[in-house]
């Protein structure tokens, strides 16, 4: 479970907010209520009061100049988890997570260079994770388009915006 006042570098899909919905249709636990379909470059990435306009510059400084398109097609299910992999943001995450070595993907419980995803739903029971994937592969391919990707904290409150990274040049 996240502490208030971590951070995170993520890149927020709405058009990947309907594998959400089903989900939350078929099990409202499944789904974190507030947090949008999002794919993480760096989580957890410093804590909050630790970022400043050096650490977004270094960040800036290894994100892609222009937007972004990504394809999403497949789904991946495991127990209760079931995620959409999104393959054309891993180099995106690779510069990033290069650029804040220290900072180690989930803590490493998914390995030093885990592939990006979408989590469309966590710690569902198996049955309805059975059929959320079903349904979410019934919902692929999603193309989306990325043009910004967002720095967030963890507040009592939930989780708030702290930068906003335009990928424009």
């Amino acid at each position: 479970m996240a502490r208030t006042g971590t951070t995170a570098v993520l890149a927020v899909l709405p058009d990947a907010a309907p594998l959400l919905e089903l989900a939350a249709g078929v099990d409202a636990h499944a789904v974190r209520p507030g947090v949008p379909a999002h794919a993480a470059l760096l989580y957890p990435w410093l804590a909050a009061d630790e970022v400043g306009a050096p650490e977004l510059h270094r960040l800036r400084a290894v994100l892609p100049t222009g937007p972004l398109s990504v394809r999403l097609s497949t789904v991946e299910r495991s127990g209760g988890f079931v995620g959409v992999p999104v393959p054309g943001l891993n180099g995106v995450a690779a510069a990033v997570r290069s650029a804040f070595p220290a900072r180690v993907p989930y803590g490493g419980r998914f390995g030093p260079n885990p592939p990006v995803h979408v989590t469309v739903a966590l710690d569902a029971d198996p049955a309805a994770a059975a059929d959320i994937a079903d349904r979410a592969a019934a919902a692929l391919p999603i193309t989306a388009a990325i043009s910004t990707l967002h720095v967030v904290a963890l507040t009592p409150e939930g989780w708030r915006s702290l930068a906003e990274l335009p990928l424009d040049g």
